[in-house]
């Protein structure tokens, strides 16, 4: 199946009858394909129920910006996530609500599948793209340390610790050998950044040693970015700091059609995960109810795998990739012209069909 491999994730949760699933809807198209989710998972019958919260930014006497409590509350209670996305302000305003969920749930790996979608033509869909990146989430250039030097002089502050380089080195490892996959790539700019980056590589290295039976190399990043363009197929499990990776995981969703076929799962301690569509919130499809829930959704499956629940979603990618391959249903942004509600209703009723 398109994401069994990419989703055996740490820290599992046992299947139980029913799971509550703590539900951040976000901004912009976020309601919309939240909903969508959530009637193809009852069309699937999948066992579980849904703990909804509004996240918005507050900001405390401090100057720092947290989440609501109610909203903070239901994600240590569950454990588990699936959230929309949310609306950044661009040069200004408060701290990215992204960033904050990681640092208050201490989300320190970014699991970004790239596998090519059947149906979804793309340069490279003969060849075919399966690679996963992983991601350290929580500081880098996006610690938002930054201050003014003198006028017209700013300074932006890159915070890298052996301690998160480890724990993010040490997951992609693991994920590698948990889905079977062979080689595991450290990205890098440590020939410029060389006691930042070079500590990041440093570490790699040193849980490199710990899995002999993974082959291990490293690469410039903008070598890399080059290399997987000319040709996917020599990488498997990427591993990178923050900005690295945000960058980089948009090419490798490029490869296979775009942010809205992208799943995404962020892991943090204590066995908290929470699952996201990674793309932008789409305003201006709000209101036309054109926005794709196939991100949003395929990081949902990721999440019913974390969970154990491989039936239902097996039986729910069976039906999307079906559609996406018919392509009688598909929105605008992989070249159709169906609306949020009538690509939702087809796959629900391939889900129904085939029980």
């Amino acid at each position: 199946m398109l994401l069994s491999r990419v989703s055996k994730l740490l820290s599992p949760v046992l299947s139980r009858s029913n799971h509550t699933i703590t539900l951040f809807p976000g901004d912009g198209i976020g309601p919309q394909i939240s909903e969508s989710v959530k009637e193809i998972f009852s069309a699937a019958e999948v066992p579980v129920e849904w703990e909804e919260h509004e996240v918005y930014p507050i900001l405390e006497k401090n100057g720092k910006t947290r989440i609501p409590q109610p909203a903070i509350d239901s994600i240590f209670k569950n454990k588990i996530g699936l959230k929309g996305p949310m609306r950044t302000a661009i040069g200004k305003g408060h701290v990215s609500l992204n960033l904050t969920i990681r640092r208050t749930f201490g989300l320190y790996a970014n699991v970004r599948p790239a596998k090519t979608v059947p149906g979804v033509q793309t340069p490279y869909s003969e060849e075919g793209v399966d690679c996963i990146i992983v991601r350290e989430n929580t500081e880098g250039e996006y610690s938002g340390i930054e201050h003014t030097v003198v006028p017209g002089v700013v300074q932006s502050v890159k915070l890298i610790t052996r301690e998160a380089s480890r724990n993010v080195a040490e997951y992609a490892f693991k994920y590698a050998i948990d889905n079977g996959r062979s080689n595991v790539v450290a990205l890098h700019k440590a020939n410029i950044m060389k006691m930042s980056d070079g500590t990041f590589l440093e570490e790699c290295r040193n849980v490199a040693e710990k899995y002999p039976q993974i082959k291990y190399r490293e690469m410039y990043l903008d070598s890399g970015c080059l290399k997987i363009v000319k040709d996917p197929s020599q990488f498997d499990v990427m591993v990178m700091p923050n900005l690295y990776g945000d960058i980089l995981s948009d090419l490798t969703a490029g490869l296979i059609g775009g942010l809205g076929l992208a799943p995404s799962g962020n892991m943090g301690k204590d066995g908290i995960a929470i699952y996201e569509a990674v793309h932008g919130t789409a305003d201006d499809l709000t209101a036309m109810n054109k926005g794709n829930p196939t991100a949003l959704l395929m990081s949902g499956l990721m999440m019913l795998r974390h969970l154990e629940l491989k039936s239902h979603a097996d039986k729910i990618e069976n039906a999307v990739l079906e559609t996406l391959k018919e392509r009688k249903f598909v929105t605008g942004d992989i070249g159709g012209t169906a609306t949020n509600p009538q690509y939702t209703a087809e796959i629900c009723r391939k889900i129904r069909a085939s029980s």
